[in-house]
């Protein structure tokens, strides 16, 4: 089978690599030691139209299919992964929203998402509930007209400047999902800062203090916070992740080209040597494979096969398992250097990190896809023969 990328899917490539080069690669070590994304280059993106890339025209959206928008995330992240985790964030609320949302939720917010004039938010992980979403302690309490929350939530991406959330709660004992506005009173939040990577991604807690909200920022029915709504914002996320890892790691890659190709040791440039090109080779190699687990997700998803939620997790563990190693050995190749300010593969191999933890665990992943591996086996080869 021939895999190619079709006319269309080139030219927008072509043009997310233009902007990334000319928007993001020359300014992106700068973000990461002031820890923040400037608001001129969050309207960039905006104007570009890549935060309504999940959503449909009438949204005012563009309506990327799968394969595009793949594209699009490695590009973004290949010169920021921190600016590339606002789209992850884009994509995970647009993509509940646009599911679950009511009509009027729908049409008041994906309008706004999808032109950049609101921010949005998502709020799941707490101090006691990370991977295990079920233990989730922030509460929503039914009252006349609406619901109280109360909670506290960690390491919302790009909360600090967030204009409303998706938050999750516990509705009389139902995990359920909310939309509440950041200027709610009894909502307030405070700035996570000294990450190791993601250093500009501008993390926030955010603390639920008797916030009442109307009774119509109800996303969905009681009890389908988790199951429904959060899961389609995190399949969105770990197809995003395991893009953005193939970027970081093919930016590590290009940065060990040019750097073995102008450096000498002993007389001789560092691509020369045998050791350094095993390196290289590993390298090329994990970031293709990843690569073509990234297309076999997303035509899966574009064809709206039941499976290719699985082969997103599929995905999303190696690329961001192969990104790590991919990063740490660019580090090497470039020595103290690699180490140093100076250089922005420190940068990747830091970045690289958060991939393995964030929207599933690598070792919240390896409890998961065992299961699928051996049943996926069974049906393709049968039974093991005695």
């Amino acid at each position: 089978m021939k895999l190619e990328l079709t006319p269309i899917q080139k030219r927008s490539c072509s043009e997310f690599k233009q902007f990334v080069d000319r928007e993001i690669v020359p300014f992106a070590d700068e973000f990461d030691r002031q820890e923040s994304i400037p608001k001129k280059t969050i309207e960039k993106l905006a104007r570009q139209g890549y935060f309504g890339a999940l959503l449909p025209p009438k949204y005012g959206g563009t309506q990327m299919e799968s394969i595009a928008y793949g594209l699009l995330n490695e590009e973004v992240a290949r010169g920021s992964a921190s600016l590339q985790s606002l789209l992850v964030v884009y994509g995970m609320v647009t993509s509940a929203l646009s599911r679950w949302g009511s009509r009027s939720q729908k049409e008041f917010w994906l309008p706004k998402f999808a032109t950049g004039e609101a921010v949005p938010g998502f709020c799941l992980s707490e101090v006691n509930a990370g991977s295990d979403t079920q233990s989730m302690e922030t509460t929503a309490t039914p009252v006349e007209g609406g619901y109280v929350l109360k909670g506290h939530k960690r390491w919302s991406s790009y909360g600090q400047i967030a204009d409303v959330f998706l938050v999750f709660a516990q509705c009389e004992g139902k995990p359920t999902a909310f939309l509440v506005e950041s200027d709610r009173p009894g909502l307030s939040r405070k700035p996570i800062s000294g990450m190791v990577g993601m250093k500009s991604a501008m993390l926030a807690q955010v603390f639920l203090e008797d916030c009442w909200i109307p009774a119509e920022n109800r996303v969905g029915q009681p009890g389908f916070g988790l199951s429904y709504i959060a899961y389609t914002a995190l399949d969105t996320a770990r197809y995003n992740v395991a893009w953005g890892s193939v970027g970081i790691a093919r930016a590590a890659l290009e940065a060990c080209l040019e750097y073995t190709n102008e450096r000498q040791q002993f007389g001789a440039k560092l691509k020369e040597y045998q050791l350094i090109q095993q390196m290289i080779t590993e390298m090329v190699v994990k970031i293709k494979a990843a690569r073509l687990l990234c297309y076999q997700a997303g035509y899966l998803k574009q064809i709206a096969a039941p499976e290719s939620i699985m082969e997103t997790l599929i995905a999303k563990y190696f690329a961001s398992t192969m990104v790590t190693k991919v990063t740490s050995d660019a580090v090497q190749i470039h020595g103290a250097y690699g180490c140093s300010g100076e250089s922005s593969v420190q940068r990747y191999w830091r970045d690289a990190k958060i991939m393995e933890i964030v929207e599933g665990s690598t070792q919240l992943l390896q409890t998961i896809i065992p299961e699928y591996g051996d049943r996926k086996y069974r049906q393709q080869f049968g039974e093991f023969q005695a």
